[in-house]
């Protein structure tokens, strides 16, 4: 296979990463939340987010190659993502305004306890995996836009340097996002007023909130 064949799948896969994960949603949220949670290292936040993130599409993929993308078009599965997603979404929505409302503004910032208990006590890693596993969009872009785009360009077992190509790219797009926020958050914490930390969380957790109902009444028309 000819090496310069790989350049567009992968800065392709890159660029529709990137143009996805810049657009708010839950995890961008619980990168945010847990950045302001960590200490020194919060700066690694994003990447420890993006590991967890990149595992479960590993395992997607291998599971879409091996005849998933039939299952993920199926009603009743979409229903129960879909149904499973919005609660667990509309909990850490609520969990972050809880938070916001309950602690005073200075122990907000220092302890970045905004997001509900079991997702604070998580490793970043898993948490990743947990918040992306609850978003019902994920697993309709991957049911859709992914799997397209992997057959348009061919992209199987057979053809495993383009599949390598693929899954750097797109991980590579996330990573460079997510870590790109839990990074500014982090080195710019003393430059921001804690007033400030509030509006940002709870700004996150309205649309969170927003979100989780949309999805919920979406799925309801649907079906």
């Amino acid at each position: 296979m000819n090496i310069h064949g790989l350049w567009p799948v992968l800065t392709l896969s890159f660029v529709v990463a990137l143009s996805g994960a810049v657009m708010p949603g839950p995890l961008f949220t619980y990168t945010i939340a847990k950045t302001v949670q960590a200490g020194r290292q919060g700066f690694l936040v994003g990447l420890w987010v993006s590991l967890g993130h990149a595992a479960l599409e590993a395992l997607l993929i291998v599971g879409l190659l091996a005849g998933l993308s039939e299952l993920l078009h199926n009603r009743v599965v979409i229903w129960i993502v879909g149904g499973l997603g919005s609660l667990l979404l509309l909990y850490m929505g609520l969990g972050l305004l809880r938070d916001v409302f309950r602690r005073r503004v200075p122990e907000l910032a220092a302890e970045g306890a905004a997001m509900p208990t079991g997702l604070q006590r998580l490793p970043s890693v898993i948490g990743g995996v947990v918040v992306s596993m609850s978003n019902p969009y994920w697993w309709i872009w991957w049911a859709t836009v992914g799997s397209a785009f992997m057959v348009q360009y061919g992209i199987g077992w057979g053809t495993w340097p383009l599949l390598a190509a693929f899954f750097v790219g797109h991980e590579a797009g996330d990573l460079a996002w997510y870590l790109t926020v839990s990074s500014l958050l982090h080195w710019g914490r003393r430059r921001i007023s804690p007033g400030f930390y509030l509006g940002i969380l709870a700004a996150c957790g309205i649309f969170v909130i927003a979100f989780a109902v949309f999805l919920a009444v979406s799925l309801a028309r649907r079906f």
